[in-house]
């Protein structure tokens, strides 16, 4: 029975073993080997910044002049105004009178139609003068005033969409940590699938495509009743290897304030999880060997040393697989300016997996009607 029990324990942490494995050298080494442009490129495509806001006015007044005051000839950003109640719209005003450049699109509240944030996009979309579209949020600051100059660089040639990097201010705290490494993961699997030709996702602060490719695939028709998914249901359904292109220079960051609290935290996920059931299924399939095989290695590995069942064998592949997602992601994490997460890598990788199935799990079974 002993060696039964060994003999199961042997396969099941070699097979996930196998599949990290695999995760890492046929996707994560991707970014690795990226290499981001330095020189400032050309660009002169007329473009069109999108905001949906409500009841940001606080953020609007701090945030939105970096937009504004971008380095690019030909640009305006349509602020839409989705139903604030608080002085959102008269801070508006006052910024319209020094940025001709803005554009105001308001919604009111309707007693019996409830208004989410897909709906405010279509209308901020609808009113853009421009073919090209460039997405943020009102809480969001760009690292610099290229931030257009680079995104707007890839229109050319069959590209309609721009894959972009959205990290969070370091505040310090552990709960800083763990969202901006979840942040730095997550980057490293989206804009890896992209750079492999299999875009799945991407994240509405910071992304672009075209009019064109919008309404020839009729917007957010599809997953209108769901309330996220604004960003990578879209890009997992109109990506493609050709028409999808990733801009990962620090000059086209794009930072915003992570969560204070377990609490905000938890409703901030309980929105964004549930769309994952409308990947496709490929996507999905890949997401979920990934979660639940780094999941069930770390949770094998402590068996293992607390039951003394093979603890030779499972610190071995833990300490091989450690040293090998370093070599990987040394260059990876340094692009997206997280280098210094390497040193938390195992207490923050093992909590990370924990944190994504429990979240996937609630957002498979719970619902949210409200997107602010």
């Amino acid at each position: 029975m002993e060696t039964y029990i060994r003999l199961t324990f042997f396969v099941l942490i070699l097979l996930v073993f196998i599949v990290q494995l695999y995760y890492l050298i046929s996707n994560h080494v991707t970014l690795s080997k990226y290499r981001v442009a330095d020189e400032l490129p050309e660009a002169n495509v007329p473009i069109s910044v999108i905001i949906s806001a409500r009841n940001e006015s606080k953020n609007l007044e701090e945030y939105l002049p970096y937009i504004l005051e971008q380095n690019y000839p030909d640009f305006e950003v349509v602020v839409v105004n989705d139903c604030s109640s608080d002085d959102s719209y008269e801070v508006l005003e006052q910024m319209q009178v020094a940025y001709p450049n803005l554009k105001i699109v308001t919604i009111t509240e309707h007693p019996r139609f409830k208004t989410g944030k897909k709906f405010a996009l279509t209308l901020g979309i609808k009113a853009a003068k421009n073919e090209h579209l460039l997405f943020t949020d009102a809480d969001c600051k760009p690292d610099s005033t290229n931030w257009i100059t680079r995104m707007a660089a890839h229109f050319k040639g069959d590209v309609q969409l721009v894959l972009g990097y959205s990290p969070y201010f370091k505040t310090g705290g552990f709960l800083n940590s763990l969202i901006r490494f979840e942040t730095v993961k997550t980057a490293v699997n989206y804009l890896s699938a992209a750079l492999n030709g299999d875009p799945y996702m991407g994240i509405g602060r910071n992304m672009a495509y075209t009019k064109t490719l919008f309404f020839s695939n009729k917007g957010f028709a599809s997953h209108m009743h769901v309330l996220s998914g604004d960003d990578d249901l879209f890009v997992n359904q109109n990506g493609t290897a050709s028409n999808t292109a990733v801009e990962i220079h620090p000059e086209t960051f794009v930072y915003t304030e992570a969560k204070g609290s377990f609490g905000a935290l938890y409703r901030q996920k309980k929105r964004h999880m549930g769309v994952g059931k409308l990947y496709k299924s490929s996507h999905r399939r890949l997401l979920s060997f990934d979660a639940l095989s780094g999941f069930f290695l770390y949770i094998l590995f402590i068996v293992s040393v607390a039951a003394n069942i093979e603890p030779l064998l499972a610190l071995g592949l833990f300490i091989f697989r450690w040293v090998l997602q370093i070599i990987i992601y040394r260059k990876g994490f340094a692009k997206l300016n997280a280098t210094s997460q390497l040193w938390y890598l195992p207490l923050l990788d093992f909590v990370y997996y924990i944190y994504i199935n429990v979240f996937g799990t609630i957002g498979t079974f719970v619902k949210t009607t409200q997107w602010k």
